[in-house]
């Protein structure tokens, strides 16, 4: 997803830093779009203070950070091994800690910006197989709530966005499809499409979501809305035959 956000920023008119631990996939979206590169570990406060420098020294100012990194396992809480519950919390939850405490300072000094984290349905309700996981995703929406209201009066807003099932190099991995009826789990019937996410992270990062700050956007076609995306889809009722 963060390939697709860059491009949509870029599209909307914003410049953007590219970063990614990833190197080569990284310098080419940078590539792609014109756009600077910088590799990045996310967890690691030094990295964060050169990314942010370097975007400093490129564009004189910092607006907005969409918080994209993360990484997922997928094993019940006693098969997980200490070190790898650990690891997803580093990458998912400290990671964005870090972001956050980063770029507080250059966007005050700017008069405001705004930051996008992201989290996942997986932060709003209990997904089973998902301890390091559901717990890092539910961390980094409370972390957005409580960063909202510290920075608030800084005029920086800051949101989390929870996308359900998306399309993405990954999930191809896994098994993911695009098109319709790919996914009854959601009231849409199918899965996102990552490029869907990066209008909604646009959105917020833009000034016309100016009083929006605090808030959780989930982009999952419906799958949270309750128990009815439980259910089959409803049936078209047959046309009655007439009597003659």
């Amino acid at each position: 997803m963060g390939a697709a956000t860059a491009r949509r920023c870029v599209a909307a008119g914003a410049r953007v830093v590219v970063t990614d631990v990833l190197v080569e996939e990284g310098k080419a979206t940078a590539k792609e779009l014109d756009a600077r590169f910088v590799e990045h570990d996310v967890t690691s406060q030094d990295a964060w203070a050169a990314v942010v420098a370097e975007t400093l020294e490129t564009y004189g100012g910092l607006d907005g950070l969409v918080n994209n990194a993360g990484i997922a396992t997928m094993l019940p809480i006693e098969e997980q091994p200490l070190e790898e519950f650990q690891n997803v919390l580093q990458v998912n939850l400290v990671g964005t800690f870090l972001g956050l405490k980063a770029v507080a300072g250059p966007m005050r000094e700017r008069g405001g910006g705004a930051i996008v984290n992201l989290s996942s349905v997986a932060g709003l309700f209990a997904l089973p197989m998902t301890g390091g996981y559901g717990a890092s995703k539910w961390g980094v929406r409370g972390l957005t709530k409580i960063a909202a209201l510290e920075f608030g009066r800084d005029r920086i807003r800051v949101n989390s966005v929870h996308p359900g099932m998306i399309v993405t190099p990954m999930t191809q991995q896994l098994g993911a499809v695009s098109g319709e009826g790919t996914f009854r789990l959601a009231a849409a019937g199918r899965w996102g499409e990552a490029e869907e996410v990066a209008e909604a992270i646009v959105f917020l990062l833009s000034d016309a979501a100016s009083y929006v700050t605090g808030a959780e956007l989930a982009i999952d076609g419906g799958w949270t809305a309750g128990e009815g995306s439980l259910l089959p889809p409803p049936q078209k009722p047959q046309p009655k035959s007439q009597g003659v």
